[in-house]
């Protein structure tokens, strides 16, 4: 058995977008429009080939998809959890679990799906100003 994808609904294709290609990172590797169905299909990944998520817009919906406890969260390894924690506040993203252990945060996409970075490798040592950060929301 091989891990495929996992599907996430989207109200705002460009928020969400810019969110998982332009702050996250990921590239986009397939787009399927469905007319007939009035859907769009967007496939992301780390890299080409790897597990991806896909991010499903229905056309002219205006559902507002609520969160459920059945789904927990996206998680990707990242880098240099700092580094990448930093980007994305700089770029408006909320930390909702700042990286004080330097191994673990929490944000959430434009839809609310909770999104956790886990350090690649060993776990960094604490740094400022994170170390001392409080939690600002659930994840």
């Amino acid at each position: 058995m091989k891990f495929l994808h996992t599907m996430v609904r989207v109200a705002d294709v460009d928020a969400s977008l810019d969110f998982y290609i332009n702050k996250l990172g990921l590239i986009e590797t397939k787009r399927i429009d469905v007319p007939e169905g009035k859907f769009t299909l967007i496939f992301l990944a780390t890299e080409p080939g790897g597990p991806e998520v896909e991010l499903t817009h229905n056309w002219g919906s205006e559902e507002e998809y609520t969160q459920g406890r059945n789904f927990g969260h996206l998680a990707y390894e990242v880098d240099d959890i700092y580094q990448l924690c930093q980007k994305l506040m700089d770029a408006g993203v909320v930390i909702n679990r700042p990286p004080r252990c330097g191994h673990m945060a929490f944000v959430k996409s434009p839809d609310g799906i909770s999104i956790e970075l886990l350090q690649k490798g060993e776990r960094l040592a604490p740094q400022e100003p994170w170390a001392s950060m409080e939690n600002t929301g659930t994840w």
